[in-house]
């Protein structure tokens, strides 16, 4: 049976990454599956609105992968209605308290982890490739 997986990822700078796990879950030899979470699918702009929306995603999944980029743990300008640091932060905080695994794949090596992955158990894939990605999968 395939996973269910919420993919955390900075929408204005990742999501490329994310539109490509998407052809990877159509392709028969990449066994997993995800809800489609992305920001677009929470119609509001209500801070309050979308952090129930996300809330309400991570509980229906098993696992949450977390795409690390660039900007993963940079300020977000919404970052005290948020109540992290950025929109990643807070789902990797919702995915912990609802006992998600936790995946977390950087994009680059160098890039800095969102803070809400220290000492999370997170399993890890150094490097944004389906077999680094699916090895880090069967971690748990």
């Amino acid at each position: 049976m395939k996973k269910k997986i919420f993919i955390s990822f900075d929408y204005d700078n990742d999501k490329r990454y994310k539109f490509l796990l998407n052809a990877w879950n159509e392709n028969s030899e990449f066994e997993f599956s995800f809800f489609d979470h992305s920001s677009k699918e929470i119609q509001s702009n209500n801070i309050s609105i979308i952090k129930a929306g996300l809330t309400n995603k991570i509980k229906q999944a098993q696992t949450t992968l977390v795409i690390v980029g660039k900007y993963a743990n940079s300020y977000h300008k919404d970052r005290f209605e948020i109540g992290y640091k950025n929109w990643i932060n807070f789902e990797i905080a919702k995915s912990k308290q609802a006992g998600n695994e936790l995946i977390a794949v950087k994009i680059d090596r160098s890039y800095t982890s969102p803070e809400e992955l220290t000492n999370s158990g997170a399993s890890w894939a150094m490097s944004f490739t389906q077999n680094n990605i699916i090895k880090a999968l069967r971690g748990y």
